[in-house]
């Protein structure tokens, strides 16, 4: 079992930056998958980036390409979620989750961290 803690939401001024932190409660496999997702008020969770622990493969949303950077570090076991350029509709409850690559079904999910950006 695999806990998921993130940390690094706040409030922030469109055009802003922050730097979101996702640690795991100990080492993830090589196999799996680690992703970032987001829940706005009144929508349904959406997806934001993926990174492969192994061979780093990403990829992201095309809402977020280009401002938003995810990223791991092994020592921490930790995956970063970098996000430049806020915009207000970037406003949502950020959530890390894991899964093993072969599978479709994100296994392990943290409680969320608030990102609040104001216009």
């Amino acid at each position: 079992q695999v806990q998921l803690v993130e940390s690094g939401g706040g409030l922030v001024q469109a055009g802003g930056s922050l730097k979101l932190s996702c640690a795991a409660s100990k080492r993830t496999p090589s196999n799996y998958v680690m992703g970032w997702f987001r829940q706005a008020p009144g929508k349904e969770r959406e997806f934001v980036a993926r990174i492969s622990w192994g061979d780093n493969w990403i990829y992201y949303a095309h809402s977020v390409k280009g401002r938003f950077t995810i990223s791991t570090s092994n020592a921490k076991n930790t995956v970063y979620l970098e996000m430049n350029s806020l915009k207000f509709e970037d406003t949502a409850v950020y959530y890390c989750a894991g899964r093993p690559s072969a599978g479709t079904v994100w296994a392990y999910w943290g409680q969320g961290t608030l990102v609040n950006v104001s216009s």
